[in-house]
């Protein structure tokens, strides 16, 4: 046998495959708007707390008081309105049995969020509210195959908005759809330790989410992690690294936390205490 000849084979093989996994990673970092990003902490569905909903007006009036970007859930509504809100049922929010989707801006009336006087807002007006003033990290929730028409009508809304804000969402469809629509909106990749947490979705598929292994089809401009899980992932932390990838650290809950989220590079994400 020709062990020099073998070897050699076997090392052509690893470098190709290791080209190939890191092209998977692949991310871009060059969009001249995500400095505008970096600086701020982002206020987790607001500046929530007792007394004052999760993604309501009301959170996201008390973040900007207080100087913080925020991140916010939308979803499509019957009408092709946009409702910010981060489940689908209304049931954990506003004790309503229903879907966000088959609702109109009309009907948001009828609703109040966790017994209080707030009502879910339309993106609309977190827009007016925010605009000009201080980012936005939004989070596109697709239900029912409806990623391209969610990402399209948040695209549409935004096009003349004149404030710092990019889009990111677990669904790399809807990422794939700002790649190849909207190619100068900066946009994520939402993930987590889809393997451990999620038993819902086909294996292959949770281990290609929890690895970062449909960012060629994606190439965001930056990966947010599910903080506790970020030391699950080697090629996170490859992707951060070859690509030069921004991260975004999902949700930092004390303090601690947020000093090493900031110290390791992470865009902070928090929620439950003000840092």
């Amino acid at each position: 046998m020709n062990y020099p000849k073998l070897m050699k084979t076997a090392v052509a093989a690893t470098a190709a495959v290791s080209t190939l996994g890191l092209y998977a990673l692949k991310g871009r970092s060059d969009h001249p708007g995500l400095e505008a990003l970096q600086g701020w902490a982002y206020a987790h569905r607001g500046l929530h707390r007792v007394g004052i909903p999760e993604n309501s007006m009301a959170a996201f009036r008390a973040a900007l008081e207080k100087g913080y970007g925020i991140e916010l859930d939308i979803h499509l509504m019957r009408d092709g309105n946009l409702a910010v809100i981060h489940d689908a049922s209304l049931k954990r929010t506003a004790g309503a049995d229903v879907q966000i989707e088959d609702l109109t801006a009309e009907d948001l009336e009828n609703y109040r969020l966790e017994g209080t006087d707030e009502k879910i807002p339309l993106f609309r007006d977190v827009m007016a509210l925010y605009e000009g003033k201080a980012p936005m990290i939004v989070e596109l929730k697709p239900m029912n195959g409806n990623h391209a028409a969610l990402a399209e009508a948040a695209c549409e809304i935004l096009k003349d908005y004149n404030g710092i804000y990019c889009m990111e969402s677990f669904d790399p469809r809807c990422v794939a759809w700002l790649r190849k629509n909207r190619p100068q909106i900066i946009r994520g990749q939402l993930t987590e330790n889809f393997v451990a947490h999620d038993k819902t979705l086909h294996p292959a598929i949770r281990f290609a989410l929890t690895h970062n292994l449909l960012n060629f089809l994606t190439v965001p401009d930056f990966v947010a992690y599910k903080f506790a899980d970020r030391r699950d992932s080697i090629t996170t932390a490859l992707c951060r690294k070859a690509w030069d990838v921004q991260g975004v650290s999902w949700t930092i809950k004390t303090q601690e936390d947020y000093d090493t989220a900031v110290k390791e590079g992470w865009l902070p994400i928090f929620e439950g205490f003000e840092p």
